[in-house]
């Protein structure tokens, strides 16, 4: 919105200093102040307004210290995070990119099915909330529509680049650039290739996995292997950062580890020379998406200030289901998908200690006539609480542990 407003400004007027808001380090820097701002002030009266309406969703005797420490505390907390990532979004990006586009609408959709939940726990006192059927159904239809978007729209395109000796021998109308003392021109294609870390041919075609079908006919139908691996990366990581919100701070924050990693590979692919520099594929027009993981990081820090160690509000399934699903979209549009279970580790490990858990149990129970377990309490940052871990000392490990996670990710874009 504002840089609609200072591009018109600069274009009509040549109004001094309008011409900043055409940097993207500029309106992301603004865009993390503002969710910070957002989150900190609108918190505050939010917090007090969930408390009157009796928004406190039913704690669960699990025998866990502290529990009835959380009795009362406000939830749907998540309305924070929305707001404080959609109104900078708003204020700072590019509200013509299709990439914010499709952003803003993951959002806000994401963030409804949670509302929904929440709103069947607390106030039709139903403590299984939306049946999980349609929580499902929710991520995968928003899948379909990511991968429709992401694969069919125009604007939706990989610049492949290509080295010549000289400027005659670029095509006619090409625009050659001289990138680090070599002749390079660009065009802009299709592409249903993603990145992959460690291996140096880094990139994968989804159409090789139609390895039986011929080149033409694997290109015409790799939009559904594409679509499954977008249903399956958006249901996976909105379930994992689900489950990982279980005790204070700890979502939030290992979000904002994430979110910042992700600004930073978004940056790096929208940039056309770290993204030659790197060898990582430039995707035009993506640069926006900076603006988008600033103010989501931005939106995360900010929460733990109220839900931080003891929580003064939970984010519920509001802000829990759409910190993950807008994660795995973001990296479905910069095309880092298959880093996620590296850079989402933590998430991993919590969707996969459940999955450990609850299949030990009933293989046992049938094989033994009683059910076994693997660890004391699943998801596993309760496993620790039931060794005596304090909180906050649960929190503060998780969080390094995603910190080392968010590095490993980087480098290994530079270890190939």
């Amino acid at each position: 919105m504002l840089y609609h407003l200072f591009d018109y400004l600069q274009s009509t007027y040549n109004l001094t200093g309008a011409g900043v808001f055409q940097y993207i380090s500029f309106r992301a820097s603004l865009a993390v102040i503002v969710s910070l701002i957002i989150s900190l002030l609108f918190g505050k009266s939010l917090i007090e307004r969930l408390r009157s309406l009796q928004a406190s969703e039913t704690i669960r005797t699990l025998g866990l210290d502290g529990e009835e420490a959380k009795r009362g505390t406000p939830t749907m907390g998540g309305l924070i995070i929305l707001a404080a990532i959609l109104v900078p979004t708003l204020l700072f990006a590019k509200l013509d990119n299709i990439y914010i586009q499709l952003m803003i609408f993951s959002t806000v959709w994401l963030g409804a099915i949670g509302f929904i939940d929440d709103y069947i726990k607390i106030y039709k006192k139903n403590k299984a909330g939306l049946a999980g059927r349609f929580k499902v159904v929710g991520q995968v239809g928003l899948g379909v529509i990511v991968a429709l978007v992401l694969h069919f729209d125009d604007d939706v395109v990989v610049r492949e680049q290509y080295t010549v000796a000289t400027i005659q021998e670029a095509p006619l109308n090409a625009k050659v650039i001289n990138i680090n003392g070599q002749l390079k021109y660009f065009k802009d294609i299709k592409s249903t290739t993603t990145t992959l870390p460690f291996v140096k041919t880094h990139e994968l075609d989804y159409s090789k996995v139609l390895f039986w079908m011929s080149d033409s006919s694997a290109k015409k139908w790799s939009w559904i292997v594409f679509m499954l691996v977008v249903v399956l990366v958006i249901t996976a990581v909105s379930n994992g950062a689900n489950l990982t919100d279980g005790i204070d701070g700890l979502a939030a924050g290992s979000s904002a580890i994430i979110s910042v990693t992700l600004a930073v590979l978004a940056f790096v692919s929208g940039n056309l020379i770290f993204s030659d520099y790197l060898n990582i594929m430039f995707i035009p027009n993506q640069g926006e998406l900076v603006i988008y993981a600033a103010s989501l990081a931005g939106a995360c820090i900010g929460f733990l200030w109220y839900n931080s160690f003891p929580a003064q509000v939970f984010m519920g399934d509001t802000g829990s289901l759409a910190l993950g699903g807008v994660i795995a979209v973001l990296a479905l549009m910069i095309r880092k998908e298959l880093v996620l279970p590296i850079l989402c580790g933590v998430f991993l490990v919590e969707n996969l200690s459940v999955m450990l858990q609850v299949s030990y149990f009933k293989y046992t129970k049938k094989k033994y006539g009683e059910g076994r377990r693997i660890f004391k309490m699943s998801p596993l940052h309760h496993h620790y609480q039931k060794l005596g871990y304090a909180e906050p000392k649960i929190v503060t490990r998780f969080w390094i542990v995603g910190i080392m996670l968010a590095i490993f990710t980087i480098i290994t874009f530079k270890l190939r």
